[in-house]
């Protein structure tokens, strides 16, 4: 066993548009354009890493994944708390992205894809919090809409 450890660097997504996608990443996970190389990739980021994604471009009639086939399922996006999930959600809303949102009683999430169909999540942990768990046990409860907007006080 190592001794070592490791931690996630960054997430590597193939896009068709780059512009599109720069601009759906900085818009919704409220990142921002580090270095862009050449018109074929943006590093983006929203803390202190250099980049917490990666997005490549490669062309408009690049093949999208097999839905039934393996790979990743979805990149997931901490906020820290449930008044930021309620507003990341409302701006996904009201701009029409199509959610779904789950409370796993270990957190709130919400599911959705990218421009290319890139599967994402945000999510707010709620472990500490009264009538939650400390593990998933695989069980989803319906998050309705009026619960989440109810976090905006």
């Amino acid at each position: 066993m190592p001794e070592y450890h490791t931690r996630l660097g960054h997430a590597h997504l193939k896009v068709r548009d780059l512009n599109r996608s720069t601009a759906f990443y900085t818009r919704y996970f409220n990142l921002r354009v580090i270095e862009q190389v050449a018109g074929q990739y943006a590093f983006l980021s929203g803390g202190e890493l250099h980049h917490e994604i990666a997005l490549q471009a490669r062309g408009v009639n690049a093949p999208a994944q097999h839905p039934y086939g393996v790979g990743l399922y979805h990149v997931a996006f901490e906020v820290p708390d449930k008044q930021a999930f309620a507003q990341a959600y409302q701006l996904l809303r009201g701009d029409g992205v199509d959610v779904a949102a789950v409370d796993h009683l270990i957190s709130w999430a919400m599911y959705f894809d990218d421009p290319d169909g890139n599967g994402l999540e945000i999510y707010c942990d709620t472990r500490r919090e009264p009538d939650s768990a400390t593990l998933w046990h695989g069980v989803n409860r319906p998050l309705p809409e009026a619960v989440i907007l109810a976090a905006l006080g």
